[in-house]
């Protein structure tokens, strides 16, 4: 097994993905069983695509997943804005917020210098 103990953004996005779990779960406590799936789905989404890109058979291979994380964490952002906006829902508390910004920046910083990288692989 590979060691990501020294990757950031692995561990940024395991962190990530431990906070929504349990934002989920506190959702899902309120018989909000939709919202709950939706913000646990693209959550943990965004730490999986990270990992398999770890592995990346190119480095074509490697920006799309970072990519397709970027989809995700950007859903999940709209998932946390919409309970921040309607009275139904609990706020997400603002390490969640926080966090999800960093882990944004980040992922958009590799997929940008991975695309200016002169190197074949990643």
């Amino acid at each position: 097994m590979r060691n990501d103990k020294d990757n950031l953004i692995v561990k940024l996005t395991f962190e990530l993905a431990l906070d929504v779990i349990s934002f989920s779960e506190e959702i899902r406590a309120k018989n909000k069983f939709e919202m709950a799936s939706q913000i646990f789905r693209s959550g943990t989404s965004i730490g999986a695509n990270i990992r398999e890109a770890q592995n990346a058979e190119s480095k074509k291979d490697f920006i799309h997943k970072f990519k397709i994380s970027a989809k995700e964490a950007d859903e999940l952002e709209y998932w946390l804005k919409l309970c921040e906006s309607s009275e139904f829902y609990p706020n997400p508390n603002e390490k969640l917020l926080k966090d999800l910004k960093s882990v944004i920046l980040v992922i958009s910083k590799i997929i940008s210098s991975s695309k200016q990288s002169k190197f074949s692989n990643h």
